[in-house]
């Protein structure tokens, strides 16, 4: 019955046999649980954000799984630069798998130091750079601050001439999409991936009276089901404003096939699973691309361009 659906995509000019990843944050530290999703049904892996130092991140307990879904405070820890720019040099195009590099400077400054290091490698594949991480105590999230993003990529794109993808925070207002839509149009971006976890929920233990995580006065980023509808949004409001040669990673909230349905019926191209990951592990791929073809076969549609961005509205 799935014998003729395919889940292949295609990002510029990078295909995707499969458009499931993971998302930069959750089971992707260290070289083997990358070679684990290498290894997967995923269409290829997405590194830890990287820093140009190794970092510890934040004190625990930084991470705690709720109902629905999960909060953290994790603060970047992660092994640096140079380990994953490696990784990506080995392991680019093996068994036809892309590899996704993630970086996330703490300023503007090492950013374009990560980005130029990058330029300057044999690395050839997708980068993402996160400009979206809320759990760095003192430090903003540079995706809101549509002047700050102009300036980024004006620096990055007079020197970096490789694809490049940015991972954006979630907007909220009409006015912030149009005006993340109008910085983003001006620049050769791959594409975007949104959303990052909203950023400074709370999560209180009314038996203990206390909050659940130590960093920020338990403050933290929130993903799984609370962030799906916000997700969503995002993908329509940016697909809808965004130049067809930028394209969207789709990302929060996804735990099934039918997720993955709704995201790229809003437009993504590809999606990454970040909290269900987490608790599923690289099994999830293969469960959600067998539910996705099933949703598939059922409507009728044999690839994913069949649907995709073709949301309806009710008039």
């Amino acid at each position: 019955m799935q014998t003729n659906i395919s889940l292949a995509s295609q990002i510029g000019d990078y295909q995707f046999d499969n458009l499931l990843l993971n998302a930069a944050g959750v089971r992707c530290a260290s070289t083997d649980e990358l070679d684990k999703i290498l290894d997967s049904d995923a269409g290829g892996c997405v590194t830890k954000s990287a820093t140009p130092e190794p970092r510890k991140g934040n004190e625990s307990p930084r991470m705690k799984a709720t109902s629905m879904g999960c909060i953290n405070s994790m603060g970047l820890p992660n092994h640096g630069l140079d380990y994953y720019l490696k990784f990506a040099e080995t392991n680019q195009g093996k068994s036809g798998k892309q590899v996704v590099l993630s970086v996330a400077g703490l300023s503007i400054k090492q950013n374009i130091e990560m980005l130029k290091k990058i330029q300057e490698s044999s690395f050839a594949g997708l980068t993402e750079l996160n400009l979206s991480c809320p759990n760095i105590a003192g430090k903003s999230q540079v995706g809101y601050d549509f002047e700050a993003v102009r300036d980024v990529l004006t620096s990055a794109f007079s020197f970096f001439k490789k694809p490049l993808g940015l991972k954006l925070p979630p907007y909220f207002d009409f006015n912030q999409f149009d005006g993340i839509a109008e910085v983003l149009n001006d620049f050769p971006v791959t594409y975007i991936n949104s959303i990052n976890s909203i950023g400074n929920g709370l999560v209180v233990d009314p038996d203990t009276e206390s909050v659940v995580i130590k960093p920020k006065g338990g403050f933290g980023g929130l993903g799984g089901d609370y962030v799906k509808p916000t997700a969503l949004a995002n993908v329509r409001a940016l697909r809808l404003r965004l130049k067809p040669e930028i394209s969207i990673i789709g990302t929060g909230g996804i735990k099934s096939g039918k997720d993955v349905f709704e995201h790229v019926l809003c437009g993504a191209s590809l999606v990454q699973i970040g909290t269900a990951f987490g608790f599923d592990g690289t099994p999830i791929f293969e469960r959600i691309s067998k539910e996705l073809k099933e949703i598939m076969a059922e409507k009728g549609y044999h690839t994913l361009a069949d649907f995709r961005g073709k949301l309806k509205t009710i008039d």
